[in-house]
């Protein structure tokens, strides 16, 4: 087993991980230390990709990629700091070895298939005001995942009461993952793998989108210009385009994002017809609660 490592100054940290996590879906593994971020990803030899976009993209010397061999019983190690995560006192995320737990919503998880197992502060920010929706009589009705990963969130929904639930990821691998995990869970997700910087499909009244800014601000621009598009401001576009425009979700739970990312992507969500009602962070990460007026 290959341990490859890209090790970045923390300012770097978004543009590496939205790189990564795009040629290896298959899980990421991050560590902090004095003055960096690493992140890892795990295979056997000549299972691992070729990490020379990362190069191009953020320039020769600013990222430090390394190679190491771990031993062969590294997937019995994973046993030793996966661990179940119970979030919200409700929600009790769990490797498939570690027992359920009482009076919880059971959500299991295997580490290694997709990003995002529950245990990142990404996701678990988006669970949390998951768990307040669904305590605000909120949890019915079709939800929305955009970047569905390992499918923790869609799943995690669909056991608090939305339904139906449809996933989109761009990487064929997360959605194979996602639809492994949901029989695991015993729930129904309709999974589709579209890019969504180019494209967006019709969203649900409720929507979370667990993603890295880029990707969002893509989001963002899409709907802003549906907005225009409603408003009459694209007279251009052909009729039939005109008669159905992307609609705004009445919600939208958005993740990924650095503490100094929120006020561009909140700005750039209100010009899609999205207002700012909450906005929390747990370490380096933060997120966004947004409301249709």
């Amino acid at each position: 087993m290959i341990r490859l490592a890209v090790r970045c100054a923390p300012d770097q940290a978004e543009l590496v991980l939205a790189e990564l996590t795009v040629l290896a879906p298959n899980g990421v593994e991050e560590e902090h230390g004095p003055g960096y971020v690493e992140y890892a990803i795990y295979g056997g030899e000549g299972e691992l990709p070729d990490l020379g976009e990362i190069d191009a993209t953020l320039g020769a010397g600013r990222v430090e990629v390394t190679s190491t061999e771990i031993p062969d019983d590294w997937a019995e190690r994973w046993r030793d700091f996966h661990k179940p995560l119970l979030v919200g006192d409700r929600l009790w995320l769990r490797p498939s070895w570690e027992d359920p737990r009482d009076e919880t919503l059971d959500v299991v998880v295997d580490p290694g298939q997709a990003f995002g197992t529950g245990a990142h502060p990404t996701t678990r920010l988006c669970l949390e005001f998951l768990l307040e929706l669904e305590e605000a009589g909120e949890a019915h009705g079709p939800l929305t995942d955009l970047g569905t990963g390992s499918g923790v969130l869609a799943i995690a929904a669909a056991k608090l009461g939305w339904n139906p639930i449809q996933g989109f990821d761009h990487e064929q691998p997360a959605l194979e993952a996602a639809a492994t995990n949901a029989v695991a869970n015993g729930t129904e997700l309709a999974l589709q793998r579209i890019n969504l910087r180019e494209s967006l499909p019709s969203l649900a009244p409720t929507v979370l989108a667990n993603m890295t800014a880029p990707i969002l601000h893509a989001v963002a621009d899409q709907l802003a210009t549906a907005g225009r598009h409603r408003e009459g401001a694209l007279p251009s576009l052909p009729a039939v385009a005109r008669e159905s425009p992307l609609p705004v979700p009445r919600t939208l739970v958005c993740s990924g994002l650095l503490p100094p990312e929120l006020d561009d992507v909140a700005v750039a969500f209100a010009a899609g017809g999205l207002a700012e009602v909450d906005r929390r962070q747990d370490g380096d990460w933060a997120a966004l609660l947004l409301r249709r007026p």
